[in-house]
């Protein structure tokens, strides 16, 4: 497992622990190796150093009962022999206390075979002074000749003799000494070599410490901070629009799942823009065919207006010469009924067209169904224009007139039919073209019901000058004033599209 996939938690646990463990072996090492310096010091301080002293002093002790041996075998009187013998025994009892508090300490098997040697060689060595302190106290000092005698005799035992265990019994005491002084030493020495090792170990774990220690503060600092860095940077580039560069995955700990949900942020980011940025170049495109349909559309809307104006001032003229007209106008009656079913259909179709389209789609279906009743009007304003026109025939000279009039208005509804079919035309490419712009034209769907109303009011006129056909005067001022409806509802479309073709301009540069 990968350092960059533990938790940050653990790792600075791992990382304390392990900084607490080397610190717990490093004093452990240090007890252990100071309890050995201690172990030696100790064995110095209260055996060795002591030995060396006792067997020193003992030393001493020897000299200095060997000078009173020495001062009792040249004494000159008695009481010189008395107080030098007295001084050997005070000696002696020197020496068997300091080798009662020597002996216990004694703790090395050469160290004991030596003192061992010592006493027996003493015990000989005392038994000789004895024995020359038995012949000093037996002494005449009263004659010259048992004196000389008496000297000679000691003189030879203490030279001799006595000389020899002395020497013998010195030499032991300071081959103990020299043991005790040389342990000493080795220990000295392996106290040295203890606190050298002891050092390189507290240096060398110390030193480990340290080295662990820097390994894993730079570890899970690089483990903390480069992630971090990596984050802020990612971060500070989504900030900036920059959603090209790649954010560098990372491991499983808290820091690498930033990095991950910032890569995954950043990838669902460039999704979010390159959708919308590809539906806004796709609205950019159909709003402009919109708009260009719609100019066509406004363009050959104001012909058509134009062309019912003239109509209707044809109209005007016509209702004085249309009053024996009845028959016309009931064919015109069951024309205006059909127009009307068909604007209701239309005007039903529309409204379906709204409901599901949600936009322009529906609004071009609704002006479509317009022209189609404006196309029927042309063609029923061209049947009454020819109706009139063969009553005008009938007139002969006197219908003359009537009859121009009539083919002015046959030629107005046949350019009414013309265009009706051009804009129907146009209307059916626009719908194919905004079909993807629909949802942005809710408006006009509303305002094509407001056509469809006007159609059906169209056609309730037109069921008034059925009712009214007996009096044709006042049929064709019906027809007259539908005609005006008519073209107010075709200036309506007009300004409809208008507004169609602002609000398409307006998406193309917002889509742009």
């Amino acid at each position: 497992m990968k350092i960059s996939d533990l938790r940050i938690g653990v790792k600075l646990a791992a990382g304390f622990l392990a900084v607490v463990l080397l610190t717990a072996l490093l004093g452990a090492i240090a007890l252990v190796q100071m309890s050995r310096i201690h172990a030696n010091a100790e064995e110095i301080a209260t055996n060795l150093l002591p030995s060396v002293t006792q067997t020193g002093e003992l030393r001493v002790l020897l000299n200095r009962m060997r000078r009173a041996e020495a001062g009792m075998v040249g004494a000159r009187s008695a009481a010189e022999v008395k107080a030098f013998a007295e001084q050997v025994a005070a000696r002696h009892k020197d020496l068997s206390r300091v080798e009662a508090v020597y002996e216990p300490l004694i703790d090395m098997p050469k160290e004991r075979e030596v003192f061992n040697a010592y006493k027996t060689r003493k015990a000989a060595y005392v038994a000789l002074q004895d024995k020359l302190a038995d012949i000093a106290k037996g002494v005449d000092f009263s004659t010259a000749e048992t004196m000389e005698l008496t000297a000679d005799a000691l003189s030879m035992l203490y030279s001799g003799e006595s000389e020899s265990a002395f020497v013998a019994t010195a030499e032991t005491l300071g081959e103990l000494q020299k043991i005790n002084s040389d342990a000493a030493l080795q220990a000295n020495e392996e106290a040295k070599t203890v606190f050298n090792v002891a050092r390189a170990w507290v240096l060398g774990t110390l030193a480990l410490c340290v080295a662990l220690a820097a390994v894993l503060g730079v570890a899970i600092t690089r483990a903390v901070t480069r992630p971090a860095h990596h984050a802020v940077q990612a971060a500070r580039a989504i900030a900036d629009g920059d959603l090209a560069t790649e954010v560098p995955s990372g491991g499983k700990d808290e820091m690498g799942q930033l990095l991950n949900a910032l890569g995954d942020m950043r990838a669902n980011l460039a999704r979010v823009v390159s959708g919308v940025r590809s539906n806004a170049e796709g609205v950019a495109s159909a709003s402009a065919q919109i708009a260009s349909g719609n100019n066509d559309l406004s363009a050959r809307t104001e012909q058509q207006a134009s062309a019912l104006e003239e109509t209707a001032a044809s109209m005007e003229e016509l209702g004085s010469t249309v009053r024996q007209n009845a028959d016309n106008a009931r064919a015109a009656n069951q024309l205006a009924v059909s127009a009307s079913t068909v604007a209701v259909q239309g005007g039903d179709v529309v409204a379906e067209v709204v409901e599901t389209m949600k936009g322009i789609n529906a609004s071009s279906n609704k002006i479509a169904d317009i022209i189609s009743v404006i196309d029927g009007i042309a063609f029923q304003t061209n049947i009454l224009a020819l109706n009139a026109a063969v009553e005008a025939a009938r007139a002969g000279e006197q219908g003359r007139g009537f009859a121009v009039v009539a083919g002015e208005v046959r030629n107005l509804a046949g350019r009414s039919a013309e265009a009706a079919k051009e804009i129907k035309a146009l209307i059916t490419a626009s719908v194919e073209r905004v079909e993807q712009g629909t949802a942005l034209v809710d408006k006009a769907g509303a305002t094509m019901t407001e056509v469809v109303s006007a159609i059906r009011r169209v056609t309730d006129i037109m069921g008034e000058i059925s009712a009214a056909s007996s009096e044709q005067s006042a049929g064709v001022g019906q027809v007259g004033e539908a005609v005006t409806q008519m073209d107010q509802a075709t200036q309506q479309n007009a300004a409809l599209v208008e507004e169609m073709a602002a609000a398409a301009s307006a998406l193309n540069a917002q889509a742009g």
